[in-house]
């Protein structure tokens, strides 16, 4: 009984040195995932390239076409905040890949993580925050185009609030865009979500969890969404470098254990990326990471999906 897994070995590219994007978490993620016997390769799925007409679902073809050229202007680029190569390029569109794949697994198996993902500071016709293309709305439009939803609740729980996702999804009735986010953090100008929570600095595990468990229930009874789309970013942790929060490693893996296990009691597969992360320390911020998988795997065996 082991939950699939998203990776691919592209999900990690070069990048200046000193750059404050931690690149290397994707393939360690997965090495400790493996180590840890959380996974085996039998139950990692690879994901492909998509077609560029599915990023069109969500993103301007002059933007997707400049982004994938290297054509953007470098005002555009310093936006975005990574340097473009061509490997990048590609990366990216792998990862919005991994992410429809995810998608599609949880409908499958009820639960399902992807390596990486997160990227909701996208917006149709531009880059934002490390963010390039819009992989959570990608994925939802995919998936609303194959019929194989109607309705999807993103569960946005990066510390920073999903912006380019809110505007994306401002006024459709078929995605619920619920962001809980530190009010005084990136991006400096917020959107309007479905639901809005913004926290104030510093707070703990305890107040943090008591607030989501106040929102969460409800959302999928009114809602009733076929997919649960989660944004697991742990920049929510009091050791990163971009948070403002104080969640401990433990309410972290609490925090997931909650979101999981309330969606999949009441019958709603969900898919989860990992959303952002900022540490110097390698080591502890990808396991911080694998906190997501560790509690897909408590729960995907406590319920025998």
């Amino acid at each position: 009984m082991i939950f699939p897994i998203v990776y691919h070995p592209q999900y990690v590219v070069p990048l200046p040195d000193g750059h404050r994007f931690p690149m290397e978490k994707f393939r360690l993620l997965y090495e400790l995932l493996l180590i840890d016997g959380l996974v085996k390769p039998e139950n990692i799925y690879i994901p492909e390239f998509p077609e560029l007409s599915l990023l069109e679902l969500v993103h301007t073809p002059d933007y997707v076409r400049a982004y994938c050229q290297g054509t953007l202007d470098n005002k555009a680029q310093r936006r975005i905040g990574l340097p473009w190569s061509e490997a990048l390029a590609k990366r990216t569109c792998i990862a919005v890949g991994g992410t429809i794949l995810t998608a599609k697994l949880a409908l499958k198996f009820g639960l399902a993580c992807n390596t990486a993902g997160g990227t909701h500071h996208a917006f149709p016709g531009y880059g934002s925050g490390f963010c390039i293309f819009n992989d959570l709305a990608i994925a939802v439009r995919v998936l609303q185009q194959l019929k194989l939803v109607k309705k999807v609740l993103i569960v946005d729980l990066d510390v920073h609030q999903g912006d380019g996702t809110a505007w994306i999804f401002k006024d459709e009735p078929t995605v619920f865009t619920f962001s809980m986010h530190c009010e005084a953090n990136f991006p400096a100008k917020k959107q309007q979500s479905d639901l809005d929570v913004p926290l104030a600095e510093g707070l703990d595990d305890d107040g943090y969890l008591q607030i989501l468990s106040q929102y969460l229930p409800d959302l999928l009874s009114q809602f009733k969404p076929d997919l649960v789309l989660y944004d697991a970013g742990v920049d929510t942790h009091v050791n990163d470098r971009l948070g403002k929060l104080s969640l401990t490693d433990t309410g972290i893996y609490r925090r997931e254990m909650q979101v999981l296990s309330i969606c999949i009691a009441a019958g709603y597969p969900v898919a989860s990326v990992i959303g952002g992360g900022y540490a110097k320390d390698m080591k502890s911020l990808v396991y911080r990471h694998s906190l997501l998988h560790r509690a897909s795997k408590d729960v995907y065996q406590f319920y025998r999906l």
